[in-house]
């Protein structure tokens, strides 16, 4: 045997695998190494973040996780104010973020004494899991011990609102409800679970009235308002419930108009994918009764009144006006946010010059408006 024969012959794909995994072994040790100095640098334990006022905060996700929820049962927590967030947005951004998904700006957070409060109640996990719990029309009107014909006529009529709704493949509008708001609606309204319904209730759902679209907009609008406290942000929630012509006839500025488009609420992240059932989906996020139309739209003039009061919106030439950011405000404690978001900061916009009061533009009607302010008034007295 020669030596040619009992050399053995250089193959060029092993070097390449062995040089491959050498460079994937050194870009996965620094890689490791620049995330673990990363997670020492902003966490205390765990993933726990710690702001700039020492409060220690943690992800939407770490936090369904710590309290033993899925994602779902997660958002609806913190859309029933069960789960108290905060914002995350940085210094000089607005948070936008909605109840049940996110708006243009950042995710929010929970705070860790959030967490260990939540734990430290005596049915804790199981009653924390009761109570994010969704029922439909069987098993709602299982739990009030009534037939399904009643159950559906009381949520017609309004005596108890939906959480949230899904649309299935007849397109049909499938309504859910929390249970623990059901089992406290039978505990204070014994008469409406038996025997003959009142006469009014009986000829409202006679009358094909149905509130469920209303409630359900009425309660998701009652969360992004609870979201945040920065004016332009909660008209632009009003906004959304209204559609364009409807919002132009109102905010007659278009830069206004354009500012409040920025700050508007995203869809519910559970809406429908299908273009059918989108379609039903966008529809019931619209105010369609004439009452309820009226009432946002008198709503949305006294929200922007207080937004205009606040700062003046962006406008291409500025009017001489030095820009500064916007400073992000304190947030309310939050019912609901899916947290999957990620970070916009809104772009500064001017300060309203001295002695200006309102943009320029047509006068919205008073008359409709005072007669609102006088009855939120005989409401406080």
């Amino acid at each position: 045997m020669t030596t040619q024969d009992r050399t053995t012959p250089h193959d060029p794909g092993t070097t390449l695998d062995r040089t491959t995994q050498h460079v994937r072994g050194i870009t996965q040790d620094r890689t490791t190494q620049h995330v673990r100095t990363t997670a020492q640098d902003r966490t205390t334990h765990g993933g726990t973040i710690t702001q700039e006022d020492g409060s220690q905060v943690v992800t939407p996700g770490r936090a369904a996780e710590e309290l033993g929820l899925r994602r779902d049962e997660f958002q609806l927590a913190v859309q029933l104010g069960i789960v108290r967030t905060v914002s995350g947005t940085a210094t000089g951004s607005v948070s936008a973020a909605g109840p049940d998904g996110p708006g243009i700006a950042a995710r929010r957070r929970v705070r860790w004494s959030e967490i260990e409060r939540l734990r430290a109640a005596p049915d804790f996990p199981e009653g924390l899991r009761e109570r994010v719990r969704v029922v439909g029309t069987t098993e709602g009107a299982r739990l009030l011990a009534v037939t399904r014909e009643r159950f559906t006529r009381l949520a017609r009529t309004g005596h108890f609102s939906p959480l949230r709704f899904y649309v299935n493949r007849y397109r049909a509008v499938v309504w859910l409800y929390p249970a623990a708001e059901l089992a406290e609606f039978a505990l204070n309204h014994p008469g409406l679970l038996t025997g003959r319904l009142p006469l009014d209730v009986r000829s409202r759902a006679d009358g094909y009235e149905d509130w469920r679209p209303r409630n359900w907009r009425a309660r998701r609008l009652g969360s992004l308002l609870r979201a945040s406290r920065d004016p332009w942000v909660r008209t632009a929630a009003i906004a959304s419930l209204l559609d364009p012509l409807q919002v132009a006839e109102v905010v007659d500025d278009p830069y206004e108009r354009v500012y409040l488009d920025r700050f508007r609420p995203a869809p519910p992240a559970w809406r429908p994918t299908g273009p059918t059932a989108r379609e039903i989906a966008d529809r019931l996020m619209l105010a369609d009764d004439p009452d309820e139309i009226l009432w946002h739209r008198m709503s949305l003039a006294l929200a922007l009144d207080e937004a205009r009061a606040d700062r003046q919106a962006p406008r291409p030439d500025g009017r001489g006006t030095p820009l500064v950011a916007v400073v992000r405000r304190e947030e309310a404690p939050a019912r609901e946010d899916s947290g999957s978001g990620a970070a916009v900061t809104v772009a500064p916009v001017p300060v309203r010059p001295p002695g200006v009061t309102r943009p320029p533009g047509r006068r919205v009607r008073r008359g409709l408006l005072d007669r609102l302010r006088r009855r939120r008034e005989v409401g406080r007295t």
